[in-house]
């Protein structure tokens, strides 16, 4: 699938600015600036900008616990997510997401979630509600291979699949669940195989690939599109750094980490055959380089000048049950 050298440089720039944004968050971490949690995305930018890239600003989204990656090819802005990881009152959650409930529904972003897998039924029913209303809308679901062991998952495909639902169901299979080995707990080489259990089409792509993922997901996006049901789509890839900042990764070869660093980064393989196919010029990557830094700084600045939010906020946007 040919894309234009505008689209391929949103492409890079989007990646870029995913990197560059958990990179400055394992340094404000470190630095004792932001507290909690941290799951970072380095290393799997191709899947959320590959799938990401071609769905509308109306399609749905849902996340994991490693969200940002997701919120950032969706469209989410950085300033609103940076200040919500900054727990401030500017913050697309008014500073109460954090880093695993970033949300933003104008971007069609339904939100990272902290527990595994329950993204999956959420955009499940994202799908039924675009085929209810006939709006020709899709929703994707991005996942772990951790979360195809979950209930939600297995009824999740059955219903969509039944029910010829617009779904993508985005399996982001790094070869670690947590600290556990992906081959310890999966007994199937491949994960899509699974896929034929629901009589949906289970794809691959390698998801160091940019383009690999664009051209797979783009056959499943269309066909969600076009009222022919969901697809399964494995994205085999490898997160660079931890499970979160300030894992140990004493679980973890460390040749084996260094191997995909080097050799598998998606950023420079991407770089290596846009350049090489004469598609865009090293220049052109090294002023969004800059760019996405200068972004990145003034998002950091505007995160700390913020206020924090009121306390007359506490229970505002908070379900409350009757206590009667």
């Amino acid at each position: 699938m040919q894309l234009s050298r505008d689209q391929l440089l949103d492409a890079y720039r989007r990646m870029r600015l995913i990197r560059a944004f958990e990179q400055k968050l394992a340094e404000l971490v470190s630095a004792g600036k932001l507290g909690g949690f941290m799951h970072l995305y380095a290393g799997e930018e191709a899947v959320a900008v590959g799938v990401c890239q071609q769905l509308r600003e109306t399609d749905i989204v849902a996340s994991t616990h490693r969200g940002h990656g997701h919120c950032i090819a969706k469209g989410v802005d950085v300033t609103g997510m940076m200040a919500e990881l900054f727990g401030r009152a500017t913050g697309c959650c008014k500073g109460k997401g954090g880093s695993m409930h970033i949300a933003d529904m104008e971007r069609g972003m339904l939100g990272a979630n902290g527990i595994v897998g329950a993204g999956i039924p959420l955009a499940t029913g994202a799908a039924l509600t675009a085929k209810l209303k006939r709006s020709g809308g899709v929703a994707v679901a991005f996942f772990g291979d951790g979360a195809t062991n979950q209930g939600a998952f297995h009824e999740s495909l059955n219903m969509a699949a039944n029910w010829k639902l617009p779904a993508v169901y985005v399996v982001e299979n790094n070869g670690w669940g947590e600290f556990t080995p992906t081959d310890f707990v999966i007994p199937v080489k491949d994960i899509a195989t699974r896929a034929a259990s629901y009589a949906m089409p289970g794809v691959i792509a390698d998801g160091m690939d940019f383009f690999d993922v664009y051209e797979k997901a783009a056959v499943a996006i269309a066909r969600a599109r076009s009222g022919e049901g969901p697809t399964l789509l494995e994205c085999k890839t490898y997160r660079f750094l931890g499970h979160f900042v300030g894992d140990p990764l004493a679980y973890r070869n460390k040749e084996e980490a260094l191997r995909w660093i080097q050799t598998r980064d998606p950023l420079d393989l991407f770089e290596r055959r846009a350049s090489e196919a004469g598609l865009v010029a090293a220049d052109e990557l090294r002023r969004i380089d800059k760019q996405v830094d200068d972004e990145l700084a003034a998002a950091v600045a505007a995160a700390e000048a913020a206020p924090l939010p009121d306390l007359a906020e506490l229970t505002r946007d908070v379900y409350v049950g009757d206590a009667a």
